[in-house]
Parts: structure tokens; sequence; C-alpha cells
């Protein structure tokens, strides 16, 4: 008889006894279904990454749905049961990135429980991790996914990954466009830009001193600005000029250069309930040729584009490539 390497009935027990609850093991550790995605039971998820093997990686979380969708270059590649925060504890909804990867952390907070598989996305404790999964938000604010999809996930994802938290969930939305990168551009600068993007392809994983950073850029109402977040720090500032009307919640993610149609392709994904529009959101803004010139050098494929109508103020921000939105 072959040795069992994988994790124990005890340790098992151990996780979800670590989040407080305690439970059979099977929701603990998943499995993979093949069934539709409202038929899933909890513990049940979907993967199928053979679906689109390449290109930028976004998550959305329904708390609704108590679903995890993941996308990568705008095909959804799997879906999985989820528990997030219970009543007194709720999940924030927003906009975040991965912070952090740690495939054993203990939390600091909660008795040193095990934490397997976790994508880190406030320093304040909010994580996407294995855990017990009873059907319904139960966390302390986390995002519990099944054991088995908790470590695929984590293999897909790396810092900078854009995790959209919302009520509900919208499905990503493909749009090809100029947008700020190329707002006026002529064929000559679509060249130069498509230049800048080959040696900034993603690796498998993004450390955060690589020589490549993750780049965000956010665009406020508010304040009338647009701002390049490079990893832990703000690099540009710029005027936002667009039409004055709210922008909404949305978030764009650059797949890359759309040579047939000289334009950038966008993944849009919208979590507010005020509807989108990709290809009308991305008309609507714009800044002055100088902010142009820099973001130019900071550009690169899997780069998110964040639409708020909120401050851009450090209690919004959190230290690292990270904005709340609600």
């Amino acid at each position: 008889m072959t040795k069992n390497t994988g994790l124990t009935r005890r340790r098992l027990f151990e996780i979800a006894c670590g989040t407080g609850l305690v439970f059979a093991a099977a929701p603990v550790v998943g499995q993979h279904v093949f069934k539709e995605i409202h038929e899933l039971q909890p513990g049940e998820f979907t993967w199928h990454p053979e679906r689109q093997p390449y290109g930028p990686v976004a998550v959305v979380v329904s708390i609704e749905e108590q679903r995890v969708h993941v996308y990568r270059n705008g095909v959804r590649i799997a879906v999985s049961t989820c528990s997030t925060g219970k009543p007194g504890h709720g999940t924030p909804t927003g906009v975040f990135v991965v912070l952090q990867k740690d495939r054993d952390h203990r939390s600091s907070t909660y008795n040193n429980a095990p934490m397997p598989n976790m994508n880190r996305l406030t320093w304040d404790g909010i994580a996407l991790h294995a855990g017990n999964l009873p059907g319904y938000p139960a966390s302390h604010g986390c995002v519990r996914l099944p054991l088995d999809f908790s470590a695929r996930l984590f293999d897909v994802t790396h810092l900078g990954t854009p995790v959209i938290v919302a009520d509900s969930h919208s499905a990503p939305e493909s749009v090809v466009h100029p947008g700020m990168i190329l707002a006026g551009y002529a064929e000559q600068e679509f060249e130069h830009v498509l230049a800048t993007l080959e040696p900034k392809k993603h690796p498998s994983d993004w450390d955060i001193d690589e020589a490549h950073p993750v780049t965000s850029l956010i665009a406020s109402s508010t304040d009338e600005t647009v701002v390049i977040l490079e990893n832990d720090r703000e690099v540009a500032k710029g005027p936002l000029i667009w039409d004055g009307k709210p922008l909404g919640s949305h978030v764009f993610v650059l797949r890359g250069a759309h040579e047939e149609q000289k334009g950038m392709h966008w993944e849009a994904l919208t979590y507010g309930a005020d509807g989108s529009d990709g290809m009308r959101d991305l008309n609507r803004v714009k800044s002055d040729a100088a902010f142009n010139k820099v973001m130019h050098e900071y550009v690169h494929p899997g780069m998110i584009f964040v639409f708020t109508d909120l401050p851009l103020h450090p209690d919004n921000r959190s230290g690292r490539d990270f904005v709340i939105m609600s």
C-alpha cells in the first residue's frame, strides 16, 4: 500500500476547527465535479484551465451566490463554492489585488489557525484561503475555498492579480479600444506601445521585487485625477479629463495589444449596480499628453485600470496596490 502524502483526516479536522467550525472533511477538501454552476454543493467546484491556457487572470467573488469565478483572458476557467464573512464580520466588497501569497499560512489573529494556499487581499486580515464550507457565510471576513480548489487557484495567481468582491456577479466583457493608453493615437504610436508590451509578459508568479513591478491605474472623478501605482508607491499623477458624470465601479484588465484593430484589448468587469458598457466607459476618460507619455513606460499585460467615484485617500487604499471601492 502506498503512503498517503496528502492531508490526514486529523489535519482536516484541525483546519475546520481553526476557522471556528467543525464539519465533515469533504467540504474542506473539495471535489472537482461536472455540474451546472447553480447545482454546485458546498465544497464542489469546476476547473477547466484548458479553455484558456494563457493570459491575465481575474477573480470575481459573488457574495450573493457564494461562488468564486476565475477568468483568464476573459474566459471563465473555473467556478467554486465559497464561504464569505458571517453577519458582523462581513467580507468587504470592492477591488483588491493579491498582496501576498503563502501556501502554508497560519493566522496571527485566530490562534495560529492554518489557512492553506493564502492569497492576501488586505493587510488587516482579509484573504482567499482553504477552509470549511458549510453552505452559507460563516467566516470572519475571509473568503474560504475548498482545499483542492485553493491549491489550483494559488498556482495561477500572482502578486497584483485583481480580485473583485461584489454582492452579485457580472461576467467580463471583452473590449478593444485605445483607451487612455493610446488616446488619439497614430499608427506609429500603436507600434511603439506594442513594442513596450512584448517584454512585459507576466511570469507565472510575480514577486514584489521583480524587474517588472505590478502596476495599477486609478481614475477618481472626485479628485479629478489619474494616478499610477507601482507595487506599493504612487509613481505618477495626472489630470482626469472626462464628461463630468459619475464613473461608476469598473475594473479593466489589460490583456495586451489587438494588432488587427490597432487598439488595446481590455477585459471589463463591473461590480456596481449601475450597469456597464466597456467601450463607452473607456471612451469617456483621458488625460493630458504629458501624463500619457509617462504612462507608456508602465504599461504591461495584466495591469488593471480602476474607475472610482471615491476620493484617492489613504483610507481607501492599502499599503500596496489596492483600492477599497465600497
